[in-house]
């Protein structure tokens, strides 16, 4: 049974940690010895100094109880880290059970509210003797830098084929089945100074020739699935000065890789069509920082939550969503999962919020998952 006092004393205890990306020292150790004092076997990676950060990926497993050896392992994913401002979070009770920071941080629900869950779901295991598949854990680091902790991850280390990771707005219940490539770029036009003045015909206007590029590109939505956004343009040093340099940055998301890679042509043939005959030049280059996935809705992974929802009378919901988790790595290595819902409001701001039942049920669901037959 949820004991929620635990579960809200877990949570509040998780969010006073400071756990910026790359900051996640002291929850990572906390994490590890709670879950160690829960009889899984522990383990962190060394991430951290490949990231440069100050902890790495937890991994940890619950091997299956006796009778349930069979079942094949099921693995459960949140992150450590918090998006800024984040420095001094505190969680503030209110009467109705809604749980917010000060107002000054972030409350960190994202996600502390998944590592609040999946502690409290193996608590209730241990201490109600549940039986149990082959529980696999993972806890990254640096997920909202683009999924960076997980990025350097052992993946053969994960036995199970099937994934939960905690990890999305909106009410308990809901589920993405779906998420996007994710593309950044810098485009940097080189151009040539002169006086603007005197000899403005002597020089190759950066910021000019950037401009005609974007000009011809569609931003927003490209089709029903990608987007592009031109980010930020930055370049130039004087007004009497023709702009020599014009730094361009953006973005590209699609739930398609090959059309978020078309789209990419797209604005470099545009960046070069700019620049041909100017005599400027072009430094061009992009990181793809995931891929995307898509899990069919008659997957046992969904069917599987679709069941525990109904179990517990929660209306379930399937969705996509245009950011980016650990499950598109995952996804990547050959585990199929889903991204659940979990007590999170508002994210990545100062208004976040969550609230103790909606804590309450998503660790009741993970329990379900964890102990599902099917």
């Amino acid at each position: 049974m949820i004991q929620t006092e635990r579960l809200l004393q877990t949570f509040c205890t998780l969010v006073s940690f400071d756990s910026p990306s790359c900051g996640e020292r002291k929850i990572c150790d906390y994490l590890k010895e709670t879950l160690k004092q829960l009889g899984l076997a522990v383990t962190e990676d060394d991430a951290a100094e490949k990231i440069g950060g100050t902890a790495g990926n937890i991994y940890a497993v619950l091997p299956a109880t006796q009778g349930m050896e069979s079942l094949p392992p099921l693995l459960f994913s949140g992150h450590m880290d918090t998006v800024e401002p984040s420095h001094g979070k505190q969680t503030v009770v209110h009467p109705d059970g809604t749980i917010t920071s000060n107002g000054e941080t972030v409350l960190g629900a994202d996600d502390c509210a998944a590592l609040a869950a999946i502690l409290e779901a193996l608590s209730v295991i241990q201490a109600d003797q549940l039986p149990h598949r082959m529980i696999e854990v993972l806890f990254s680091a640096a997920e909202e830098s683009y999924c960076t902790g997980i990025g350097m991850f052992d993946f053969n280390r994960i036995q199970a084929k099937e994934a939960y990771i905690l990890d999305i707005s909106g009410p308990v219940g809901g589920a993405a089945t779906q998420a996007p490539t994710i593309l950044s770029f810098r485009i940097t036009v080189h151009g040539r100074a002169s006086h603007a003045g005197f000899v403005p015909e002597a020089g190759i206007h950066a910021i000019a020739i950037a401009a005609t590029a974007v000009h011809t590109l569609k931003n927003g939505w490209l089709d029903e699935q990608t987007t592009r956004n031109i980010g930020t343009i930055s370049g130039g040093s004087q007004t009497n000065i023709v702009p020599e340099l014009c730094v361009v940055t953006g973005e590209i998301r699609s739930f398609s890789h090959a059309s978020a890679m078309a789209a990419w042509e797209e604005t470099q043939t545009a960046f070069r069509d700019a620049v041909a005959q100017s005599g400027a030049e072009l430094d061009i280059t992009h990181t793809i920082h995931v891929h995307a996935y898509h899990t069919p809705e008659t997957h046992p992974v969904v069917k599987r939550f679709e069941a525990v929802c109904r179990k517990q009378g929660i209306s379930c919901f399937l969705r996509s969503t245009m950011g980016g988790s650990d499950n598109n790595p995952l996804s990547e290595h050959g585990i199929t999962g889903i991204v659940l819902a979990t007590a999170m409001n508002n994210s990545h701001s100062c208004t976040e919020y969550t609230s103790i039942e909606e804590l309450r049920r998503i660790s009741a669901i993970t329990v379900d998952l964890m102990c599902a037959e099917v």
